[in-house]
């Protein structure tokens, strides 16, 4: 499953993503469309454990926010290890840790250019191995995965840790056939649509039942996958 994917810089602090990307699309559009257009932009990585831009509604304030929380809820026995990291987008809304999060409306976006999926490979020795995949949809406009969060109280940390979770979905006819083609249940991360943001975040009143219909599979894509080149053994002295 996805356990990394890239954003460019200058979309982290962006939350009007999910309106039309056009010239005529309202307040802030032009910023949305100068920053998705990438240019020299920095890439960033993002990866579990890490900290990742979440895209929140403030209901009080009646509008979106960005806030950093930490890819994984923390694990009961060491809350220092990001586990779990993923939750199925066919019971997030009855399963817990997700289940509380989901119906309270702790749920956020978190935009994305390009994300990697993992292949199993069973090497000449028996032994297996995990290759990397990154998958770009080549046309450099921001998508939004869905994630529920949490605030978590941790007896050694001095505030709330706010941590998230990536809604998960089958995986798409591209990342089933080729990718994952050896995996029984083979997943990929739910991609929200543009015009499902404001569901899924909270802003416009939807039923539980319409909230999770969100979560689906995106078909019918042109995305190009590459294999991540692995990094070089480090020298010894």
């Amino acid at each position: 499953m996805c356990g990394k994917f890239t954003a460019l810089a200058s979309w982290r602090e962006v939350v009007s993503f999910s309106q039309p990307l056009t010239k005529s699309g309202g307040d802030g559009q032009g910023e949305g469309q100068e920053h998705h257009e990438g240019g020299n932009d920095e890439i960033v990585t993002y990866r579990v454990g890490g900290p990742l831009p979440v895209i929140v509604w403030d209901a009080e304030a009646r509008k979106r926010r960005v806030i950093p929380m930490r890819w994984g809820f923390p694990d009961p026995r060491d809350w220092r290890r990001p586990r779990p990291i993923h939750a199925r987008s066919e019971t997030i809304d009855a399963k817990e840790p997700f289940r509380t999060p989901f119906h309270a409306g702790q749920r956020g976006v978190v935009v994305f250019r390009t994300f990697n999926e993992g292949e199993e490979v069973t090497k000449p020795s028996g032994r297996t191995e995990t290759r990397q995949w990154t998958i770009d949809p080549q046309d450099g406009r921001p998508r939004g995965f869905a994630f529920v969060w949490r605030r978590f109280e941790i007896a050694d940390l001095p505030a709330p840790m706010l941590a998230c979770v990536m809604a998960t979905v089958p995986a798409n006819e591209l990342i089933r056939r080729t990718i994952k083609s050896r995996e029984d249940d083979p997943r990929m991360p739910a991609i929200l649509d543009d015009d499902a943001w404001s569901a899924w975040l909270g802003e416009v009143d939807a039923t539980s039942t319409a909230v999770k219909a969100l979560l689906k599979t995106m078909e019918g894509v042109n995305w190009q996958s590459a294999l991540e080149p692995k990094k070089p053994r480090p020298r010894k002295p």
